[in-house]
């Protein structure tokens, strides 16, 4: 992107009124572009602007109680954007939800050692409950988020370790709604033998299978055969 040289001249506060009516797609381009630009997207300003402009019903709502805390108006965008561009909630856009989607992905992502999926889970489901959704609704929206997550890491070699990792842990009997649902349970077995299978050695391959055969029968036909 070439700069012109008034443009390039133009007040932090114009260039912000610019940059929050252009695509959110070009956002990480455009910052790459000067470093005062860079400076504004890493400011609160920029993104307390595009919160009233694309979210403008976001300063309305309460802080809420919960293990998960909102944060700053970058990471609010953030979650907003999730809430509505991933999750189907009736046309609702619930800023709670895609805060929790957050959440659970960096602790895959980011951690090297992330905490056991029933700690995650639970985490999950208590900060639902604390924002007053039911135990049914808390645990539905919590099997709609793992099922998202899952479906957008990044499909590289600490993905395939957390997968396996996921997929390799023991029962552990946990009262509704904190026991994880069947859905996720078979996604991760689902991704590990289709999306991963070339990652695997002989051990590790019939290591997991037997994990499978514990959690699931019968046993799809394409998750067989090393």
């Amino acid at each position: 992107m070439s700069v012109d040289s008034s443009f390039g001249k133009l007040p932090d506060h114009l260039l912000i009124e610019i940059f929050i009516r252009v695509p959110v797609s070009e956002w990480a381009q455009i910052s790459c572009v000067k470093k005062q630009w860079a400076n504004l997207f890493r400011g609160e300003f920029l993104w307390q602007a595009a919160l009233a402009t694309t979210f403008p019903l976001a300063n309305q709502a309460k802080r809420w109680p919960g293990p998960i805390p909102r944060g700053l108006s970058k990471r609010r965008f953030a979650a907003l954007y999730v809430s509505k561009h991933i999750f189907s909630l009736d046309g609702e856009i619930d800023e709670i939800v895609g805060h929790t989607y957050l959440f659970l992905k960096e602790q895959l992502e980011l951690s090297t050692m992330p905490p056991s999926s029933s700690i995650l889970h639970g985490t999950i489901i208590d900060q639902f409950i604390a924002c007053g959704k039911s135990r049914d609704m808390a645990h539905d929206l919590a099997s709609q988020i793992w099922l998202a997550v899952l479906d957008n890491l990044e499909e590289n070699e600490h993905t395939f370790q957390i997968l396996k990792r996921l997929a390799q842990e023991g029962d552990v009997f946990l009262p509704y709604p904190y026991s994880r649902s069947f859905k996720v349970q078979w996604r991760v077995f689902e991704k590990l033998f289709t999306d991963f299978r070339d990652c695997f050695d002989h051990v590790d391959y019939y290591d997991v299978l037997a994990c499978a055969k514990t959690k699931f029968q019968p046993i799809p036909s394409t998750w067989l055969g090393y």
